[in-house]
């Protein structure tokens, strides 16, 4: 039966003050502690809580830029909509960590007015979803993976295409 790591170490002091151990449950002890009563307590610091990032729109926009370009890690967030959300909380462009929780509570009340993040992303891929269903030109152009907006074929169009095939016997 397994004793607890509480219990354990109670045992092994009671045992013997002045016993040197090899090791316990994977610990390096150079000798045995006094019994519990004297303990001596190390003193221990503690580094203070910071803020690593701020929480927006469901995403932690980095703590060091500027507000204006820490909304843009949000998708669906870009240049202009970021200032536009500026202007209209009336937050002033500063970094991230010097925000106040007053003025973080209204971006996060301003972004939740925009459509972003999941909502957008399934928005994108419903909308894709019923071209290829109907069998529209775009619809098929995605369901081959080929460029949808009238780019040519013949020659580039390698970051739809893929990895160009080589063809058996074609030799200039």
């Amino acid at each position: 039966m397994a004793l607890s790591l509480t219990a354990q170490l109670n045992k092994l002091s009671l045992s013997s003050s002045k016993q040197t151990l090899k090791s316990f449950e994977g610990f390096k002890a150079v000798q045995a502690a006094a019994p519990a009563a004297k303990a001596v307590q190390m003193p221990f610091r503690r580094t203070p809580l910071r803020v690593q990032a701020a929480r927006i729109g469901g995403v932690e926009v980095p703590n060091q830029k500027y507000v204006e370009f820490s909304l843009q890690y949000i998708y669906g967030i870009g240049h202009t909509t970021a200032k536009a959300i500026l202007v209209s909380t009336g937050v002033e462009n500063k970094r991230t960590k010097d925000l106040t929780e007053e003025e973080l509570t209204k971006l996060r009340e301003e972004v939740d007015r925009y459509t972003i993040e999941g909502d957008l992303r399934r928005f994108n891929a419903l909308n894709i979803k019923r071209l290829k269903e109907i069998g529209c030109y775009r619809g098929r152009r995605h369901y081959n993976n080929l460029p949808v907006r009238g780019q040519r074929t013949k020659n580039n169009a390698r970051t739809r295409k893929g990895k160009a095939k080589p063809i058996a016997g074609k030799r200039k």
